[in-house]
Parts: structure tokens; sequence; C-alpha cells
């Protein structure tokens, strides 16, 4: 059981970002309150990740003498071969760094930009109307400047401690010599989804005998070998540089939807590095990135929560699921609104955490489910259009502890199952600009997510640290899931934190993702009984859409032993090591 200390507390909102450009670090209202004191260095270090080869990558890194940092480098790498359906090297990430031996949390952002190229009505036909989904999402445009491995190459500046050039080692080896294709791997390359059919694709997960690859065959992608060298050799800008960004270049200006990405859009990309926002839940402190992250829209989701009875209940109490299900309601309709790229416009961090707004948006909640929740008004803000994100298909979450107690927690995306289905040198291209609003303006009302050049789209990739009431690190976690990552990290601090669960049995309990009008779910994995009730309260559970969560995290005991746990969903794993 965690050792966590339980309590109603009033919010308090422990540190919160203003609103900056994309490539300025954000100024935090009080910068000691994110951080806890220096850590007791131990020598027992862990990896959780969504695939074996990932962990074991790195746990190879960290017995070389690595820290997180490096780590980091190493799974995220291997990911992008053994699950290319979910992230890869050509996409985006959001990282938070927690360094023991100053007590210091870092966020580092990731995100990829517009070309200077983009329109803000770049994903509309000629009539003004929405493109077709995978319309948009296999064209050209909709690919972004990658960001994930420069973003690593800052935390590796600020926290590695061997070689850029050594953390591959693992990673080319495996691609070169090849691995027994994953079952999720397999299950999505034979899927109907429009990218793995895509050329491409074909191309790249057909045998020699003109099969498609099957779970266990053996899979070999030399040419990701190569592209891995380039990046080894020449550093974590190498895919922003020639020739790696010509060939991304050239593969987005081909038809359909031809991009418009140019050298000059690779060359301006800065990973962007500052303080994460945090809020208070029973006691603890939950911090995540800031915008263009949704994660504030996370912490208020814990707000409003925090302002009901749900930690004296229970998930076998369908009236915790109805309190659930209309924080998450009353969540999203704020997201949908107000979350976009600070740089482009005026986000309302501070204002969706003020503490008699949550309480009147927590008020709304009642004793069965009500109507569909409008977007609310924060101090200063007008309630305005609202723009929806899906659940996807192609994100990733790992945490990796090194032997000092460094901390990496990492969502990572190339947004849909494998990202655009357009492949440069064995890896996906992201089709993450998908992810701002296809519309411009609804109603006459502009979208605070629109399309424009240079900009960041709205993600919600929420990677979550943890502090008790002592400031000690509790907890790192996170979860892949499009849009429902919200809601997935709040199921499991939820458990962990109100419920008194194991990190496990957290990660184990029914998605429910209530959206608007709708309530998706795992049917299958709620008794028939509570399922009845919770009908009875307005909440039908529909069977959801979408991927299942993934989540992945580690919960750190007073005593100095690492809880680690893998959502049961994926085929990741922990792994515990104990260095010298």
């Amino acid at each position: 059981m965690p050792s966590f200390t339980r309590a109603a507390l009033p919010i308090a909102v422990i540190l919160l970002v203003a609103c900056q450009p994309a490539d300025t670090p954000p100024v935090a209202t009080d910068p000691a309150a994110s951080t806890a004191g220096p850590a007791t260095p131990s020598r027992v270090a862990g990896v959780t990740a969504a695939h074996p080869l990932a962990v074991e990558a790195g746990v190879a890194v960290l017995e070389r003498g690595g820290s997180a940092a490096d780590a980091a480098v190493a799974v995220q790498t291997m990911l992008s071969l053994v699950e290319p359906q979910s992230s890869g090297i050509a996409g985006g990430a959001f990282l938070l760094y927690y360094d023991a031996a100053t007590g210091e949390t870092t966020a580092f952002d990731g995100r990829e930009t517009a070309p200077a190229g983009a329109r803000a009505d770049m994903f509309l036909d000629e009539d003004g109307e929405p493109l077709g989904f995978v319309e948009a999402i296999t064209g050209g445009r909709a690919t972004g400047v990658p960001g994930v491995m420069p973003m690593l190459g800052a935390v590796h500046e600020r926290h590695g401690r061997l070689a850029w050039a050594t953390l591959f080692d693992e990673v080319i080896s495996t691609a070169e010599e090849g691995f027994p294709t994953p079952q999720r791997l397999a299950r999505f390359a034979n899927s109907r989804w429009p990218q793995p059919n895509l050329p491409d694709a074909r191309a790249l997960f057909t045998t020699a005998e003109g099969e498609t690859l099957q779970a266990d065959d053996h899979f070999r992608n030399p040419a990701f070998a190569g592209a891995v060298r380039q990046l080894a050799e020449r550093g974590p800008r190498a895919l922003l540089e020639p020739p790696l960004s010509t060939a991304i270049i050239a593969r987005t200006a081909a038809d359909p939807l031809p991009g418009t990405l140019a050298q000059a859009d690779f060359d301006a990309y800065q990973p962007a590095i500052g303080e994460p926002v945090c809020g208070g839940f029973l006691a603890h402190t939950v911090c995540v990135p800031a915008p263009p992250s949704s994660a504030v829209s996370l912490l208020q989701m814990l707000a409003i929560l925090e302002r009901t009875d749900i930690a004296d209940l229970g998930p076998e109490d369908p009236r915790a699921w109805l309190l659930f299900a209309e924080a998450s309601r009353l969540m999203y309709a704020d997201r949908d609104r107000y979350i976009a790229d600070p740089a482009f416009v005026e986000v309302p961090v501070y204002e969706l955490l003020d503490e008699a707004y949550v309480a009147e948006r927590a008020a709304l909640i009642g004793e069965r489910a009500g109507s569909t929740p409008a977007p609310g008004q924060p101090p200063g803000f007008a309630p305005g259009a609202a723009q929806a994100a899906a659940v996807t298909t192609g994100t990733s979450h790992y945490v990796i502890v090194d032997g000092e107690g460094n901390v990496a927690t990492s969502t990572t995306s190339v947004e849909s199952l494998f990202g655009s289905g357009r492949t440069v040198e064995g890896f996906f291209l992201n089709n993450q600009l998908t992810d701002f609003s296809f519309r411009p303006e609804i109603d006459g009302q502009a979208v605070a997510n629109a399309v424009a050049p240079g900009k960041r789209p709205r993600s919600s990739m929420s990677p979550v640290l943890v502090f008790d009431a002592d400031g000690r690190l509790a907890a790192a976690l996170g979860s892949p899931g499009g849009s429902a990552i919200l809601v997935y990290n709040a199921k499991a601090l939820v458990g962990l934190l109100a419920w008194d669960l194991s990190l496990q049995a957290a990660f184990d309990l029914p998605n429910l993702v209530a959206v608007g009008e709708n309530f998706f779910g795992e049917a299958a994995r709620f008794e028939p009984s509570l399922l009845e009730a919770l009908a009875e309260l307005g909440v039908t559970v529909t069977p959801g859409r979408g991927e299942e969560s993934g989540l992945h995290g580690v919960v750190f005991h007073a005593d100095g032993t690492l809880e680690g746990a893998a959502d049961i969903r994926r085929e990741g794993i922990w792994r515990e090591v104990r260095l010298p």
C-alpha cells in the first residue's frame, strides 16, 4: 500500500505558470514551492515503459552509470523501433525531470510546431468545410517539425552523465539484428486503420514472402538503424538537419495534401524549458507541464473532485464514479474552450484553478448526471468557441528512476496510429498538426487552438510528478490515450491518493471517459451491478473508442523502496535494478 497521508484540504495551487511564449521558460509565482528538499541518494533504480525491449535499453544505460536523462534517450529511441504505432523519433513529447540533488523539477516541452507556411484554413476543403478524418491525418500538411529528440538533447545537456553517442547501442543492434514482432505492433499493422495500409507502411511491414508481419515474426529495420546512427554521431538535432530533414521535407511535400515544411522551420525549432504547473490534491502536490499541454485541466479536475466526498467513497460505490464522470465533463468543457499555445493566445492557467471558480464548477455536480455542461467563465475570461479532440492511438509513456533518485516521466507521441503513415529511413512521420482545430472559428468566434505559423498544437500529454505534504517525491506516472490521457491520469491519482490503492490496482481500475453527453468506458471491466446503478444515476457506460490506456508509473515509499507498475492493457513492464 502506498505510504500516503490522506486529508481533505482546501484547494491550494502551489505553483502557477504565467502565459509565456513557447520558447520562454514559464514564470512561477513561487519557484521553491514546486520542489522537494534534496533526496537521500539511493542505488535502487528502475524503468517502466510500454515494451520490455525499451525497458531493457533503459536499464542497460543505468547499469553503465547513466542518469535518468541518459536512459530516457535510449528508452524513447527503442520505443520508436518496437512500438512505432505509438511514438517515434520524428514525433513530440513532454517530459518532467526531477533532480534529486537539488529537489528541483524542470518541465521540457518537445511539442511539434506548425511551419511558417501553415494557414488557419489548411484543414478546410474548397467549400470551407473540415477535411475528412482519413484525408487529414494522412496528408503531408499534417506533419509538424519533430521535437522529441531536440527536447531529449536539452534534457541530456542538463542532466546527462554519459556521452550522447553511447546511448543508442542497444537500439542500433536490435534494429540491425531484428526482434520478434510484438503482439500489439502486429495487431495494428494488420488493422483496417488507413496508415498501415499506405505504401510506406506496407513496404516496412511486408515480409520477404509478401505477407504482412504477424506476431513473433522476425522483424529487422536496418534503415532505422542508419537513421539512429546519424542521431548518435551528429547529435539530437540530426533530424532537423540535412540529409534527414531534407528527406522529411520531401516526403511531406508529396501528394495528397502536400505540406509546406521548409528547412527554415527546422532551423528555428527549439524545445521549451521551464517550470511545471502544480496544484494541491488531498495533502499532495501534483505537478504537470504548462500549456500547450492540457495538463492544467487535469489539475482542475482533481481540484473539483477534492470539493466532493469521493475520498470517503471507493471504486465499488456508484456515486464515486458519478462524481468522477461529472468532474470529467466539466473539465473537458473548459479544456476544449481555453487551452492552446500561450505564445499565441492568453490561457487562463491561474484562473482555471482559482479557488472560487473551482467551487463554482464543483457546485454544478448533482445527485445524478446533469445536462451537457458548457464552458465556464474563469475570472477575466469570456466563454467562446470550443474545439474537442479525439481519443487517438499514437502515444506512449515511460518513467525512469536512476540510482541517485533522479526521475524522468515522459509522454511521447506521433499523434495517430503510425502517425501520418509516411516514413523516412524506417521511421514514421508525425501527424500532430491535426491536433489543431480544423475550423479557425465557430459561429463567428475564434478558436483558441486554431492553426498558425510557428504555433504548437494543444496536447493532452500530461506526465505527472506527485509530492507529499512534506515536499518529498511520492509518485511519477502518465498515460497515452489522446484527450483521454487526462482522465486516465485522474483515475490513477484518485485510486492512489483518495482510495489508498496500490499503484497497480489504481491502474487496473476500469476507464471512464465522460465528455459532453457521452460516457465512454470499459463497460466489461465494471461489475454489472455497478453499471446498473450508474445507469440509474444517468451514467450509461458505452464501450469506448480509440485505444486503451497505457499507464506507467512509480511510487516512492518513505523507506526508499520503489513500487513500479505497468498498465495491463499494454505490453509494458516495470523492472527494478539495484546498482553497485
